[in-house]
């Protein structure tokens, strides 16, 4: 297989949804992004052999196409956009790196964007004429209804099965705010201005006390969540630009490089979404002769605290190296974009890193499935 690398990275800072990006569609989040990318990199447009894009909310058709286009790459590029929900963004990078490491692409853009606030209607044809449309908030993810609960429901049962108090997601909580507020400048640097944000906008000095009056979006007999605890639906979009060793040859001399070592994509039980991270987790480990202690930072996706706190303990993942720049929690999640944000976040907390030095970002999605990557300095 061909050496894949990842040698630019950009994103949007995250709006939580009808905020300073409720006027942008898809386009007007990523086409800006995608010239910034080229212009980190030094490539043109005609140089691009295909963008992926994920998305879960646009409502139909080929968004990345749309994008493409309108960001002047040639008509000649193809844009292939796809949905795995929150792995979207991560699952774009995976399928990028692998046309490149089969020989069939020398430069891929991938990514995700999601304008959560221009999101299309979504509603099922009544079967009579005279009926009215059945509009819904989301699709099923599992053929059970019964196995189908809402993530807040599966997040809620994730924290009476292992015992995680509210006290305790509010402690990640407010430790990932504390972490986004310390990080940014790394952050800054790593976002494109954009509508008035330079930066995230939903960081804050989130407090004990603030925390603790957020209300419950959640409970499962003794067990619950609250909006605290809860990555807030958000607009953004985030691009990588992956290449071939040959084509790295003829980029700028100091182009930032990072090898892509490995990645996986699997499942876990369908109605547990915030668990299914674990097992894929550890199967990338047990494929890859890796352990938890290897990685020099971690991009762990924080859809939920009690989430991540499980994934993370479960796991056995230094907490002095995971999300050094705030997760979600701080920032937003933007569906489609979310599982890029890990990428791109990766990129640039690497950035000093010891060559050598492994970075690991991982992604939970609703069905029960999980993504993950392995990226080295």
């Amino acid at each position: 297989m061909n050496p894949v690398y990842l040698v630019a990275a950009r994103r949007t800072p995250v709006a939580p949804v009808n905020g300073a990006f409720k006027t942008l569609g898809v386009s007007d989040l990523a086409v800006p992004v995608i010239q910034a990318v080229l212009a980190q990199s030094g490539l043109s447009p005609q140089q691009i052999d295909q963008v992926i894009l994920g998305n879960a909310l646009f409502g139909g058709g080929n968004p990345a196409r749309l994008i493409a286009l309108a960001a002047g790459l040639p008509e000649s590029v193809p844009g292939l956009t796809i949905d795995t929900q929150c792995c979207s963004g991560l699952d774009s990078l995976r399928l990028g790196a692998q046309a490149i490491a089969s020989g069939q692409a020398e430069v891929v853009l991938a990514g995700g964007v999601e304008s959560t606030s221009r999101r299309a209607l979504r509603a099922h044809r009544p079967i009579n004429k005279d009926d009215s449309p059945d509009f819904y908030e989301r699709p099923a993810f599992t053929p059970w209804p019964d196995r189908d609960p809402d993530m807040a429901d599966s997040a809620a049962r994730l924290a009476h099965e292992f015992g995680i108090s509210l006290d305790q997601q509010n402690g990640w909580a407010i430790d990932s705010h504390a972490k986004a507020l310390v990080a940014q400048d790394r952050l800054t640097n790593e976002c494109l201005p954009l509508s008035g944000l330079s930066v995230d906008a939903a960081t804050r000095r989130l407090s004990e006390r603030l925390a603790n009056r957020t209300p419950k979006v959640a409970q499962w007999q003794t067990s619950a969540v609250n909006v605290a605890g809860t990555a807030l639906q958000a607009d953004a979009a985030a691009l990588c630009l992956l290449v071939s060793e040959r084509m790295l040859a003829k980029l700028p001399a100091g182009t930032r490089a990072m090898r892509w070592v490995t990645d996986i994509s699997g499942g876990g039980p369908a109605d547990s979404p915030p668990w299914a991270i674990v097992p894929v987790v550890q199967r990338l480990f047990e494929r890859n002769g890796l352990r938890a202690d290897h990685f020099h930072r971690i991009e762990l996706m924080e859809a939920y605290a009690v989430q991540a706190l499980v994934n993370a303990n479960q796991l056995g993942l230094p907490l002095d190296k995971l999300n050094q720049g705030g997760g979600a929690l701080a920032r937003g999640h933007p569906i489609g974009a979310s599982g890029a944000i890990l990428a791109v976040r990766a990129y640039h907390e690497m950035a000093l890193a010891p060559k050598g030095s492994l970075a690991l970002a991982a992604i939970a999605a609703a069905g029960g499935l999980a993504s993950a990557i392995v990226l080295e300095a």
